[in-house]
């Protein structure tokens, strides 16, 4: 069943589930099988885990949730998947953030419009995490201010993200965006 979700082999899920298979196995890592499906993006694979009635609030070693990892696998189809599957959006990974924290890091602007849309999923758009951050405070400050970051951040302040909280240094992500010369963000900031 492992190797079947890690390696996104729908067939070979479909049969380890008929067979009877623990949906929630565990390898060295505590990772379960849908955990290593959304990990691997097989969302073939993890509709069927899900279906079959897989925890999607499994944490593994890491502190990560099949939907945690869509945060940072920034896959749209995934959290589509797992939303169906109901999963508790409360749970925080190791640094204490929601899945829109390592989203709006990377600048998956089309993952932050799904989680910030999408009437089903219910992601606390301005969760502080351990270092201090939200998802806009990061997508400023981890990202490069290119396009892709500038769309994350255009859909947290959609979404009403709260452009005043301040980082754990009193700074604001416009503040950020100004010193690190990202003009088009700071003037979406402005705005």
């Amino acid at each position: 069943m492992l190797a079947a979700a890690r390696e996104g082999h729908p067939d070979a899920v479909r049969d380890a589930i008929a067979r009877g298979a623990d949906l929630e196995t565990r390898d060295g890592n505590r990772r379960t099988p849908l955990l290593l499906a959304a990990t691997g993006d097989h969302d073939v694979a993890a509709r069927l885990l899900v279906d079959a009635g897989a925890d999607p609030d499994a944490l593994d070693a890491q502190h990560d949730t099949p939907w945690l990892v869509t945060g940072v696998t920034g896959s749209v189809k995934m959290a589509r998947v797992l939303a169906d599957a109901d999963p508790d959006y409360s749970i925080l990974n190791r640094f204490g953030g929601t899945s829109l924290i390592p989203a709006g890091e990377h600048g998956f602007a089309d993952y932050i419009r799904e989680v910030t849309t999408n009437p089903d999923i219910d992601v606390d758009i301005d969760h502080v995490n351990n270092p201090g951050w939200t998802a806009l405070l990061e997508a400023v400050i981890l990202g490069d201010g290119g396009e892709d970051h500038q769309e994350s951040v255009k859909l947290l302040l959609d979404g009403g993200a709260d452009r005043s909280i301040e980082d754990k240094n009193g700074k604001t992500a416009l503040e950020h965006a100004e010193e690190k010369g990202q003009d088009e963000i700071a003037a979406l900031l402005r705005a």
